[in-house]
């Protein structure tokens, strides 16, 4: 893992970049903010304020808890059967990784005509 060398990422950087995205709203659920696309959550706060959860593949989350698992893990009976993933904010490198991991997610929820109109979200080789 490489240390930041600045404060964590937080609850109120991981808002204001996920706002940042086209189309993006904020909205409660189970009592914590989930970040939306078109209606579709493809990010939330942890109850804590110290992880957040995002929408991943299931394909490609077991690589990804695999090679970086204090950065990566699944909340165990909650996690297991959706596309989805934690991410420990202590864990991550910078605000650039935190809004690559987020616009990520946004693209696997954003309607097709709004990733079309945003090509920079999306990663090469997707869309």
């Amino acid at each position: 893992m490489t240390a930041r060398n600045d404060a964590p990422v937080t609850a109120a950087e991981v808002r204001s970049a996920a706002l940042s995205l086209p189309g993006t709203s904020e909205k409660l659920a189970w009592g914590q903010p989930t970040f939306r696309v078109a209606g579709k959550i493809f990010a939330s706060l942890g109850d804590d304020d110290t992880a957040m959860g995002v929408k991943c593949p299931k394909e490609d989350r077991a690589e990804l808890i695999a090679a970086e698992p204090e950065k990566f893990f699944l909340k165990e009976g909650h996690d297991d059967h959706y596309a989805w993933m934690r991410v420990r904010l202590t864990a991550l490198e910078d605000a650039g990784e935190l809004a690559a991991i987020l616009a990520d997610a946004w693209c696997q929820v954003a309607p097709r005509r709004l990733r079309a109109a945003h090509p920079e979200l999306e990663r090469p080789g997707e869309g």
